[in-house]
């Protein structure tokens, strides 16, 4: 009986264990099943993920939160992996997100935040749409998408900080023949504005207008919308401008007089050199955070090789080494148009009779062979104006009468990659088409000019009927689409005084403002072993061309 017993309570605890185990297991399955990921994502194809949160860091930078699919879900990537967030559609043909005095993002027409990411170029040419040959059987290029309208909302503003070197008139004013009062460095711009030179002096007139804004920034109820202030003290600035009228100095004083061993451009050029060299703000940063004016293709020409460290201010790199200027550490500035401005521009398609206008210097020597070829290719055309032109006896008149009356305006390379042909056409809506393989172009890095110009390589527009093609086969419908965009950015392109938020003072200004970062950094590294140089022996004092700088 006791023996009996006891098999039946063994029995009894064996079940119990079994059925315990059983109930264990079957716990651990659903717990580790319940947190075990459903399934691997295909690399090879798009996962969308909800987006939760959206956290804006800076002008340009914000934190993005997705939802995975499930509570549970969990995401593992193995090393070297990484996740690439696609975007829902192109990038904006103007990317406020990176002007400084802008809004801080786009939100779409529904309200809801719109992320926008951009394909990484070694070079500005990668983002335009450049009009090819495609006879060869090379891909063709992307049909531009059609752009939604976007909005935006109010965002902080960034101020550059500029310190202006007092420098003596002769470099700047005095050059206008303004005869200082005393020891008066400036001139009172409360009570007086010296003009600038007509003509084609004005083209180039970039340094005039960036320093009247400096000294205006300066005045009572100065406006809110600047991008740059002046400031005193150069150790609270963020950059150094050197306001030497360089441009104006090659076009009035390049010619050595007989009296003379050497021109007063020159002897302008060499003063200022020996007086930057020798300052304390040149040397603490080896001259990275200064701001030479150059916009004159041969404006600076003794100079330039020995400031090569500081941001230069340019129209093109046309006649500059690549170690000497590049678009990582120099601007690029739009000329000012010469011709009138289209006001109140109540054309058409229809209304502008001439197809594609040019008038200008046809033959032309290093890079401007195309124009002659094309002079060639087009003078028998019935509505094409292709003319020889000049600004003497009404030249500028009756360009701006020609631009206006046309619906193509052509920009073709000539001594130099640019010329304010291009500009000229912005201000009369007239699509341009530029033809220059090695152009650069102002804020490009904010604005994609395939939107309102057409770009053709020389080697396709020397072809024999291929740019007439072209252009005939734009129809009314794109052509529109253009002439409205131009009338959108024509102000980025504008000087004027007072200057206005948005027009080109500013927008020179906010590229500036783009470039500090990286002179910060260039800066930086550059005082990692500062402790083991004298003092004394610091910066760069003399300068000599680099074989390779940036």
């Amino acid at each position: 009986m006791n023996l009996e017993f006891l098999q039946t309570v063994d029995t009894q605890i064996l079940v119990s264990v079994a059925v315990a185990i059983v109930v264990v297991g079957v716990g651990a399955v659903f717990v580790f099943s319940s947190k075990k990921p459903k399934g691997s994502f295909d690399p090879e194809k798009f996962k969308e993920f909800k987006l939760v949160k959206r956290t804006q860091l800076s002008h340009n930078v914000a934190k993005f939160t997705f939802a995975l699919p499930t509570p549970t879900s969990v995401l593992g990537l193995p090393i070297g992996q990484h996740i690439s967030c696609r975007s829902s559609g192109r990038p904006q043909f103007i990317d406020h997100g990176l002007l400084p005095s802008s809004k801080q993002f786009f939100v779409t027409e529904n309200g809801n935040p719109e992320t926008r990411i951009q394909n990484n170029v070694d070079h500005s040419v990668g983002n335009r749409s450049i009009l090819r040959d495609n006879k060869g059987g090379e891909e063709e290029e992307e049909t531009p998408e059609k752009l939604v309208d976007v909005k935006c909302n109010a965002g902080d503003k960034q101020t550059l900080r500029v310190f202006l070197y007092d420098l003596h008139p002769e470099f700047h004013f005095e050059l206008l023949d303004w005869k200082p009062s005393g020891e008066s460095v400036w001139p009172d711009i409360r009570t007086k504005i010296l003009d600038y030179p007509g003509g084609l002096n004005l083209q180039h007139s970039i340094e005039y207008w960036l320093t009247l804004d400096l000294l205006a920034s300066e005045l009572p109820g100065s406006t809110s919308a600047r991008s740059a202030i002046r400031v005193r003290n150069s150790s609270e600035a963020d950059v150094l401008f050197v306001p030497f009228f360089s441009s104006l100095s090659y076009n009035r004083y390049s010619k050595v007089n007989p009296h003379q061993k050497k021109s007063r451009n020159n002897f302008l050029q060499e003063k200022l050199v020996t007086f930057l060299t020798a300052q304390p703000e040149w040397k603490r940063s080896g001259g990275r955070d200064h701001i030479v004016l150059a916009h004159h293709p041969n404006s600076m020409l003794k100079a330039r090789m020995k400031l090569w460290p500081a941001m230069f201010i340019l129209s093109d790199f046309g006649r500059y080494p690549p170690n000497i200027a590049n678009v990582e550490k120099d601007v690029i500035a739009p000329y000012k148009h010469v011709i009138r401005r289209y006001v109140n521009d109540k054309s058409d398609f229809d209304s502008r009779p001439t197809l594609l206008y040019f008038q200008g210097a046809i033959y032309r020597k290093d890079g401007g062979y195309a124009r002659q070829e094309l002079f060639y290719l087009l003078k028998d055309e019935k509505d094409v104006h292709f003319s020889f032109g000049s600004v003497q006896k009404g030249g500028i008149n009756s360009a701006s009468q020609g631009m206006h009356s046309s619906k193509f305006c052509l920009n073709i390379a000539g001594d130099t990659p640019s010329s304010n042909r291009l500009f000229d056409a912005i201000a009369s809506h007239c699509v341009p088409v530029i033809i220059s393989d090695d152009i650069e172009l102002p804020y490009e890095d904010v604005l994609d000019y395939s939107q309102f110009c057409i770009f053709v390589r020389t080697s396709d527009a020397i072809k024999k009927n291929f740019l007439i093609n072209l252009i005939r086969s734009i129809g009314k419908d794109e052509w529109t689409r253009m002439w409205k965009k131009l009338q959108e950015v024509e102000n980025f392109f504008e000087f004027q005084y007072p200057s206005k938020e948005g027009d080109a003072v500013q927008m020179i200004w906010q590229a500036i403002a783009r470039k500090v970062p990286s002179i910060k950094m260039k800066i930086n590294r550059s005082r990692r072993y500062s402790r083991f140089v004298p003092h004394k022996d610091r910066g760069l004092s003399s300068v000599p061309s680099p074989n390779n700088f940036w």
